[in-house]
């Protein structure tokens, strides 16, 4: 447990309401984040945890044509679908909303007049990029071509991927829109710009002082200081938060760029949690930089594809707010505001060799998944081996295998003997007797674990902390063959006891340290040792109004701080009756394998 409460943001990246998330998408922004929340609450510290679908943008539009319905339809219809899934996850935040409140619409209009006041957004004709067919403006991010600096012909309208430099759709060599593939039209058009070089060199140092960043984060931010270019923050649409100025604010034709308004989206959030909880001001705490220069510690979890908008474009727009870039200025209404602490990028996932693709069959979404597999299968999973530092390859084999021969043979395999022994030879959890070396050993090893195990999940290393727990897991296994308990209830009772009484404290242990990767089984394992209460609260799906009189919408959240889980090793208590378990984990038939490749489009790789 700490010595000192930390409030921490768990900034979690908004899935795109155009269409249901797959698991790819869960694995960059979901699990991560709700690992890292779950440790920290159980670490006593203070976390808000909080996201919501992004629903502006040319794709919601085009999505929604392709459906015969509204863009406002489509984004409900996916908004529960998407909250739906994420809390079957398990994923526990404390809002999940959605920008089309009028609480976001505020909060980013106040964003924007802050930047504008202070000088850092200016107007400007450009090219735009229009789709001859439908006279829609289309996103950068939806026109490819070749990169002119680099040559790469997958680069995007905003950025090349191959060599990370920012681009405008104009420059591509060969552009083609990712919709249709026609070629698109550029014409000339008014836009605001955020005048990003103006925070060059606030942004370098910043950048410099970050020590413990993953590294591909840090080396891919840093690159892309030397190329800052002006990024247009507005596009010639109907479907969008207004442009807050004289002149343009009924403007149909004009609205703030998608991506400018969900960054901001971080922020709304906990201004609509706080306004919810009756605290107005509670999201204070989680943004603002006190009299003497302390901030709260602000983690962002997403997939690598969204790091600049993380570690260059979002930090340069709060020190913009804050008047802390070339120009000076002042901070606005909402006061000064903290920076990202981490920028908590995964590399990407794909699904047997190949990239996910919906319109190709090569993808499994979240919903039908878990309609087939346990949440914390896949949770498992992903942590296990998941992209964290380096893209990941999926496979159908390699779930069966870790769920069956680690989760089922492994930890499952723990818990059912252990609680089975001493339900059928003693009816009750053990008192122990003297204690061998050995005996102490494995104790030590998993009150050890806590502290190894937090150190990991602190600094997000998920993997490693996932490791080590199973480490704990293995030992205790070896112990229960090694010593047989199972032969001692004749031969010697007193000692088959104490066995078990180590046993069981270590399986309790190892419920502890395994509850944020694996909440659902753990919170079985804890009523399976005789706990009652809630050891680990779940998401609730909560119909709510609007704060501002718009139309109400379904929100995730919880009363996470009434669970019982706490990040540290408790006695277990003798004398609690115990009943024959029931497994936690399904053994799947290697059977699956197949069914799930032929679900498959085409030829794995």
């Amino acid at each position: 447990m700490p010595s000192t409460q930390r409030t921490i943001l768990t900034a979690v990246a908004w899935p795109y309401a155009n269409g249901p998330r797959h698991i790819g998408h869960v694995s960059g922004f979901g699990v991560p984040s709700d690992v890292f929340s779950r440790y920290q609450r159980m670490a006593g510290n203070r976390v808000l945890m909080v996201s919501g679908t992004d629903e502006h943008g040319t794709p919601i539009l085009v999505q929604a044509d392709k459906e015969g319905v509204t863009a406002r339809e489509l984004a409900d219809r996916y908004n529960r679908v998407i909250a739906e899934d994420l809390k079957s996850l398990g994923l526990a935040y404390d809002l999940f909303t959605r920008t089309t409140t009028r609480n976001h619409y505020a909060v980013v209009q106040e964003m924007f007049k802050g930047l504008h006041d202070n000088g850092y957004i200016f107007a400007k004709t450009t090219m735009g990029a229009i789709s001859p067919s439908t006279g829609r403006t289309l996103p950068d991010r939806y026109i490819e071509g070749t990169c002119p600096i680099c040559g790469y012909d997958g680069a995007r309208g905003d950025q090349c991927d191959n060599c990370g430099n920012q681009l405008d759709p104009d420059r591509l060599i060969n552009p083609r829109s990712r919709i249709n593939g026609e070629t698109p039209k550029f014409i000339e058009t008014e836009q605001f710009f955020l005048d990003l070089p103006s925070f060059a060199a606030v942004l370098g140092g910043w950048l410099q002082e970050q020590k413990t960043w993953r590294p591909n984060v840090l080396k891919f931010s840093l690159n892309l200081l030397d190329d800052l270019q002006p990024r247009a923050i507005s596009r010639d649409l109907d479907w969008g938060v207004p442009v807050p100025l004289e002149g343009w604010v009924d403007r149909p034709d004009k609205k703030l760029y998608v991506w400018f308004d969900a960054v901001v989206g971080y922020l709304s959030a906990s201004v609509e949690w706080a306004r919810r909880t009756g605290d107005p001001d509670a999201w204070r705490a989680f943004w603002q930089v006190g009299p003497n220069g302390e901030a709260p510690d602000a983690y962002y979890f997403m997939g690598k594809d969204n790091i600049v908008f993380h570690s260059e474009i979002w930090p340069a727009m709060l020190l913009g707010y804050d008047g802390r870039g070339d120009k000076g200025g002042t901070a606005g209404s909402l006061g000064e505001l903290s920076l990202p602490h981490e920028v908590v990028s995964s590399e990407f996932l794909t699904m047997e060799g190949r990239k996910f693709s919906s319109s190709r069959a090569v993808v499994i979404y979240v919903r039908d998944f878990l309609s087939r597999y346990d949440a914390d299968a896949l949770r498992y999973y992903i942590t296990a081996a998941g992209p964290e530092t380096q893209d990941t390859d999926f496979t159908w084999s390699e779930f069966l295998r870790r769920n069956n021969d680690e989760l089922v043979a492994g930890w499952g395999n723990l818990v059912n003997r252990a609680i089975s022994m001493a339900a059928k030879n003693l009816g009750e959890i053990p008192a122990p007797g003297e204690l061998t070396a050995e005996d102490e050993a494995l104790l030590a090893t998993a009150r050890g674990a806590f502290q190894t195990v937090g150190d990991l999940l602190d600094r997000c290393r998920f993997k490693a902390a996932l490791a080590e727990a199973m480490r704990v897991v293995a030992d205790a296994n070896k112990y229960v063959s090694d010593h047989e308990p199972w032969k001692l209830a004749k031969t010697d009772p007193a000692r088959m006891a104490t066995v078990l009484h180590v046993t069981l404290q270590v399986v309790d242990d190892a419920k502890t340290l395994l509850t944020p990767f694996l909440p659902f089984s753990s919170e079985k394992v804890f009523h399976l040792l005789g706990g009652e209460g809630t050891w680990s609260a779940m998401p609730e799906l909560r119909e709510v109004e609007d704060l501002d009189g718009g139309p109400g919408y379904p929100v995730l959240t919880g009363d996470y701080q009434a669970a019982l889980a706490r990040w540290e090793s408790t006695p277990i208590a003798v004398g609690r009756a115990l009943q024959p378990p029931t497994p936690i984990f399904k053994k799947l038939d290697p059977s699956i394998v197949d069914e799930e490749l032929a679900r498959l489009g085409g030829e794995t790789a």
